[in-house]
């Protein structure tokens, strides 16, 4: 962003990149998902960026600061949006959420992201994942 996105662009068509934090004020639904194979395929990663605002430590070789942290999302908000936004965008009324009569769509995490600083939200990772209710993935 800041090497190649910013200079081309400018500072103020820069400051309109991903204004998630403003459409969240604003009550927007969010869906998120994967740039794969441009960005990190792990959603953890993606969760982290959207409430940290930079990449986690192991995608970077320096440190820069927060880009736009004004439109940081917090946990709830961002995971939302890669649960229940997603399967909005999609048209997947049975998922998304957990409820009676959706899919059992589920991941089991190692630890709950939001017990821990969320400095540390892309150090979680998935142990078993289960589609429609049956596992299809056991770390």
């Amino acid at each position: 962003m800041l090497e190649l996105n910013v200079p081309f662009l400018g500072p103020e068509r820069a400051r309109l990149q991903y204004p998630f934090g403003d459409l969240a004020r604003a009550g927007a639904r969010l869906c998120a998902g994967s740039d794969w194979p441009v960005t990190s395929p792990d959603p953890w990663d993606a969760l982290h960026v959207a409430v940290n605002r930079q990449l986690p430590d192991h995608l970077v070789d320096r440190r820069y600061e927060p880009f736009l942290p004004e439109q940081s999302l917090d946990l709830a908000t961002a995971l939302t949006a890669y649960t229940e936004g997603s399967a909005w965008i999609n048209h997947a009324d049975d998922a998304g959420r957990i409820a009676v009569g959706s899919r059992a769509d589920l991941v089991i995490a190692d630890r709950d992201p939001f017990a821990g600083p969320a400095e540390e939200i892309a150090a979680t990772e998935v142990v078993a994942t289960f589609i429609e209710g049956r596992l299809v993935h056991a770390a």
